[in-house]
Parts: C-alpha cells; sequence; structure tokens
C-alpha cells in the first residue's frame, strides 16, 4: 500500500536545522581561496581576471576531510573540469543549443563519476555552475585559453590551501576512521546481551568497512610511513575483534564485561594522540572472571595494542594493501540496472531540457534557470530533492532580495573581493546545518561574481523578478524531471538486484570453501569485484526507493531485513578471505549450498514464496550460518 505525501512534514523536515558543529576552519579557508584571487586580480588592474581565478576557487568546495593522498587526486581532477568548464563555456557561448546539450553532458558525467567512486561533495552542480556562468560572459572565443588559464591557476591556489594541513598531519583522516572504529567496536561489545545490539553490529560493520576503503584509498605503494603501516594493521586487528565477537557473543544472554570496552577506547585515545610510546606501559583493564572465549578476546584486544610497537619489517609483512581499479569501477556502474547511470542520465537530460528551455524563451542570462533545476535534482532521493526545492526556493528568494540591495549600490574593487570572501565563509558555515541557509548567502555570491564584470543594470526589480522568474522555471522542471521519472524507478529494481547480489555471494563462497586460491590483490578475484559492485548498487537503490513518493511502506519494511542480511554476508565473505586458513567442503555439501543460494535468488527475482532449507554447519563459522539463515527467513515471507 503506497502512503501519501505528508505536506507539513515535507516542508518541517526541509525546514530543520541540525546540531552539526560549524567548521570554522573550512569556512574560512573556502571563503580565502574564492576572494583572495580576486584581490590579486585587482592588484594587476584586472577585476575580470581576478573574478576568472575566484572561479578556480570553487575547487575548494569539493575539501573534505578524507586521506590526503586521496584529496590530492580528487581536487587535481576537479581543477581540470573546472578549466575545462572555462575554455568549453567561452568556445561555445556564441552556440546556445549547444552549449545546452553539452551542460547536460557535463552534469551527467560529473553525477555519475562521483556516484560511482561514492566521492564526497556537491558532486556536478558547480561544474555546470562554471560553465553556464562562463557562457553568460561576454563573447569572445579568442580569450578561451586565458580564462581557462586564469581558473586553472585559482584551482591550483585552492589546492595549495586544501593540502596544507598534510604539514601538521599527514595521517588525521585515517587516524580519525581507525579511531571511530574501536569507539565503536567498544560500544558493540558493550551493546551485547542488550536491545541495542543490532543496531551496534549494524554500525560497526559500516564503520570497519568505511575504514578499510579510506586506508585503501591513502596507501601510496612507494611511500609507506610507520604511522600509516600501524593504522593498517591496527584496522585488520579490529575486524578480527568484530568477527570474533560475532561469532562466540552475540544472540547469547549475558553481557560482557565493561573492560573490554573500556580497552578499545584506551587504544583508540592513543591512536588520537600519536603518542604510540606510550603503549609499551600502558596496562589494559582485565576483568575479574572470564570464560575461555573471554579469554581469548582479551588476547585479541592486547594483541591489537601490541601492534603499536611492533618494528617497520613485522609492519610490511602485515600489510598487503588492494584496491579496485578506476576502470573496474566505471565498468561496475555503468550498467542498465544501476541507479548511479540511471540518475546521471535523468540529471543530464533534464539540466539539458532547463537550458534549451531557457535560451528558447530568450531570458536574459538565462543559466540560472538549469542552475536551479541543477541543484533541485542533486538531491539523492525524491524526498532529499523535495526539500532541495523547498530549501532553494526559500534561500533563493531571500538571497535574490539580498543580492539585489548589495548589487544597487554598484560595488567595486576590493569591496566585491570581500563580499565573496564573505558570503563564501558564511555559505561553507551553514552549509552542514541546512541547504536553504546556504543558498540564502550562496545566491548573492554567486549573482555577484556573475554580475560584477559586466556592465549591466543593477536596479532592485531588475533581479528581484528576473532572476527569481528564472529560479521557479528551473526548480519547476527539476521537479517535475524527478516526479516523471524517478518516482519508481528504483524500488522496481529491487528484487532484480537482490537475486544478483545473492547469485555473486554464492560465486564468493564457492571461491572460499573450495580449495581455490585467494589473491589478496584486487581485481585477480573477478567473484569479490562482482559481489562488491552488486552490493553497493543494492544499497544505493534501497536507500533511493526508501525516498520515494509515493512511498511503498510495506516493500521497504519487507526489503529492509533481506539487505541488511546481504550487507552483512558480504561483510563476512569479505572477512574471511583475508584468513590464511578455511576448511574445504565436499562436493555434496558445497553443491547443497550452491542449491540454496540459486533458490533465494530465483524466489527473490520472480517475487515467489521460498522454502525454508536447512544449512549445512561450517564449524567455526557459525555467525555465517546465522547470516544466511536469517536471510532465508526474510525471504520466506512473500511481498
Amino acid at each position: 500500500m503506497g502512503n501519501t505525501i505528508n505536506g507539513p512534514s515535507i516542508f518541517k523536515q526541509a525546514l530543520t536545522v541540525n546540531k552539526k558543529p560549524f567548521p570554522w576552519l573550512k569556512a574560512f579557508l573556502a571563503g580565502l581561496a574564492a576572494g583572495l584571487p580576486i584581490a590579486v586580480g585587482l592588484l594587476f588592474g584586472s577585476l575580470e581576471y581576478g573574478l576568472l581565478a575566484g572561479l578556480g576557487g570553487f575547487t575548494y568546495l569539493y575539501v573534505f576531510p578524507i586521506p590526503y593522498v586521496q584529496l590530492a587526486k580528487k581536487l587535481a581532477w576537479c581543477i581540470l573540469a573546472i578549466t575545462l568548464c572555462v575554455f568549453l563555456g567561452t568556445i561555445l557561448a556564441p552556440y546556445p543549443i549547444i552549449s545546452a546539450i553539452v551542460m547536460g553532458l557535463i552534469g551527467a558525467t560529473g553525477l555519475f563519476i562521483f556516484g560511482a567512486f561514492r566521492l564526497i561533495g556537491p558532486s556536478a552542480i558547480f561544474f555546470v555552475l562554471i560553465f553556464a556562468m562562463t557562457t553568460g560572459m561576454p563573447i569572445a572565443p579568442d580569450e578561451a585559453f586565458t580564462r581557462a588559464g586564469l581558473s586553472f591557476l585559482g584551482g591550483l591556489f585552492s589546492w595549495i590551501i586544501a593540502m596544507s594541513g598534510w604539514f601538521f598531519n599527514p595521517h588525521g583522516p585515517e587516524r580519525r576512521i581507525v579511531k571511530r572504529s574501536y569507539i565503536q567496536l567498544a560500544n558493540f561489545l558493550d551493546a551485547i546481551g542488550t536491545q541495542k545490539e543490532n543496531d551496534a553490529q549494524h554500525t560497526v560493520m559500516a564503520t570497519l568497512k568505511e575504514a578499510s576503503q579510506t586506508l585503501a584509498s591513502g596507501y601510496i605503494p612507494c611511500e609507506r610511513t610507520n604511522v600509516f603501516n600501524h593504522l593498517f594493521v591496527l584496522n585488520n586487528y579490529a575486524n578480527k575483534i568484530f568477527l570474533f565477537a560475532v561469532e562466540h557473543f552475540t544472540d547469547k544472554d549475558g553481557k560482557l564485561p565493561t573492560e573490554f570496552g573500556q580497552s578499545l577506547r584506551n587504544i583508540a585515545n592513543i591512536v588520537d594522540s600519536n603518542k604510540f610510546e606510550e603503549i609499551e606501559t600502558m596496562m589494559l583493564p582485565h576483568p575479574d572472571h572470564m570464560t575461555e572465549h573471554m579469554a581469548q578476546l582479551f588476547l585479541e584486544i592486547n594483541e591489537a595494542k601490541n601492534s603499536l610497537t611492533i618494528s617497520k619489517t613485522k609492519l610490511l609483512e602485515q600489510t598487503e594493501i588492494s584496491k579496485p581499479s578506476a576502470k573496474r569501477v566505471l565498468l561496475g556502474a555503468f550498467d542498465k540496472n544501476s541507479i548511479i547511470f540511471i540518475n546521471s542520465l535523468r540529471f543530464g537530460f533534464f539540466t539539458m531540457l532547463a537550458a534549451i528551455i531557457a535560451y528558447e524563451f530568450d531570458l536574459n542570462r538565462s543559466f540560472w534557470v538549469p542552475l536551479s533545476c541543477v541543484a533541485v535534482m542533486s538531491g539523492a532521493t525524491v524526498v532529499a530533492t523535495l526539500h532541495r526545492g523547498i530549501q532553494r526556493s526559500f534561500g533563493t528568494i531571500f538571497g535574490i532580495i539580498i543580492a539585489s540591495f548589495i548589487l544597487a549600490f554598484h560595488p567595486t574593487g576590493y569591496v566585491i573581493a570581500f563580499l565573496v570572501f564573505l558570503l563564501t565563509f558564511i555559505t561553507e558555515l551553514f552549509i552542514v546545518k541546512n541547504y536553504g541557509l546556504a543558498a540564502l548567502f550562496f545566491t548573492p555570491n554567486a549573482l555577484i561574481m556573475a554580475e560584477a564584470g559586466s556592465n549591466g543594470h543593477y536596479a532592485f526589480t531588475y533581479f528581484a523578478t528576473a532572476r527569481l522568474i528564472d529560479v521557479v522555471i528551473g526548480i519547476a522542471i527539476g521537479l517535475i524531471g524527478v516526479w516523471l521519472i524517478g518516482r519508481k524507478s528504483a524500488s522496481s529494481r529491487l528484487p532484480h538486484l537482490i537475486a544478483k547480489t545473492i547469485r555473486s555471494q554464492g560465486q564468493v563462497f564457492y571461491a572460499l570453501f573450495s580449495g581455490k586460491e585467494i589473491y589478496q590483490i584486487y581485481g585477480k578475484n573477478i567473484e569479490f569485484n562482482k559481489m562488491e559492485t552488486n552490493i553497493g548498487n543494492l544499497i544505493t537503490v534501497y536507500d533511493t526507493a526508501a525516498g520515494e513518493i509515493p512511498k511503498d511502506k510495506r516493500a521497504i519494511e519487507y526489503y529492509w531485513p533481506i539487505v541488511y542480511s546481504l550487507e552483512e554476508l558480504g561483510f563476512l565473505l569479505d572477512k574471511y578471505s583475508k584468513l590464511n586458513s578455511r576448511p574445504t567442503l565436499d562436493d555434496q555439501t558445497m553443491a547443497r549450498y550452491l542449491l540454496i543460494f540459486e533458490s533465494l535468488a530465483n524466489a527473490s527475482e520472480r517475487k515467489e514464496h521460498v522454502i525454508g532449507k536447512d544449512i549445512p554447519e561450517i564449524k567455526g563459522y557459525q555467525s555465517l550460518l546465522d547470516t544466511m539463515e536469517n536471510l532465508q527467513n526474510s525471504l520466506i515471507s512473500k511481498l
């Protein structure tokens, strides 16, 4: 049964201000990256050149707390993309229809790449913004290289600012995620035997997975520091401790002694403080009474602590790191059932449509129509898109009023540089609180940068009417696009993706327990690559389906334990591949397992009733059997 839209609830959620702390330093540096290039341009007597360099300063808006190795590469590609957008915008400005088509391609490509690589950031929106703003500049194709070069220099300045933190704490992001892993692991051990056990288990699984991905992204083969190697080994121990706890303590009566959780928190504090020398003198809290399994768990935690003091030679023996190639990641996302691919096509098409409509109606500086469309469609789900639409509407209306007053006073010179700095600073400060609040300040910022270099008419009524009309048209196109195409595109794909994921996990299971050699180098085990891609697609599709309107609440509730079990099963299979030895199943037992996997896949794909089957026992892998049992039980009740 589909539920209806709760209007007041949608508005309330859209206007809610969350309690995240203000990112003061990041906001200041973002303002500096956008405003200082303008001031430098003024020093050389050219506001226009300063504004072009300021466009490159938008690179800093893609800075997030990820490993500096990954951040350096990500920002480098962002600089090249911004430079290309400025170049193409200048060349194609005389050709509105071609510009509209290219704008759609830029939006689709940006959204696809950010989705495929699961990159944090504003995705395609600023690439579209910069291309659109460039097409609205005075037509001068002969200045394409000059404009592109200036934006490149502005982006390079942002890159330098962003990477400056490396000199003070080169492995800060890796430290933070490993520390968080141990804290979440401690919370999980404390929650065993309580009603919070399942939630805590899911949280620590997600954190451990994020930690592994973060460490892999921060890996440099030619330069592996001791700190990085220690963090990597410590993360491996966190996974071992988690698997041991799941295997021997979950789904049983009784809580664990609090000393276990406290021991893990002590290790987390040492990781954060970087005082590894204190480990040698630090004694972990010892429970008074322990069973055999508890004693073994204590030994595992103690080994994790001692790993922070082992020599470089032993560290290298324990750090075998692998990560997927860019080609494999892109091919995995380039699938007809990939929600990332589908959303990218939708995003590009409606961005293109919005630009064409704006040009055909000959709206003055019409790029504000596709920009508003892009801002709205950047929501990950239909509900998020409605939130964006509401936030964008309120933020833009008041933002246009602010911009109109500012531009009515004809600001010039360093006042413009200061305004860009201030408005960028406030935008970054409030973006973590509410998108609408950020739009309230980003709108006048973009308007000032777009209009300051021209000789336009700055009357209040001009901006309050023309820009407001542009924004309303863009928002309407974005909402229509999501409503027509995105309503049921995700939920309708869930059965097929669940079946596909189950089959890929069956292949991984066969690789693990058939005696086949498992390579630690990413790419040699195609079964693991397929499973990881399928699980990622499934989670993305489920999250998108949960935000559809109207939402099939019954279906979402039905699929949740299935998706959860598949995610947990994938996590366990991946961790078992890291073990030094595993049992080899006989042909009959293996055949029974493969039959179970295929039966579950068929039942999901055809939406048929599942006939429960006895799952053969594998000694020492009870958590794997329990997860498969939960998956089978979840699929038994027909939707």
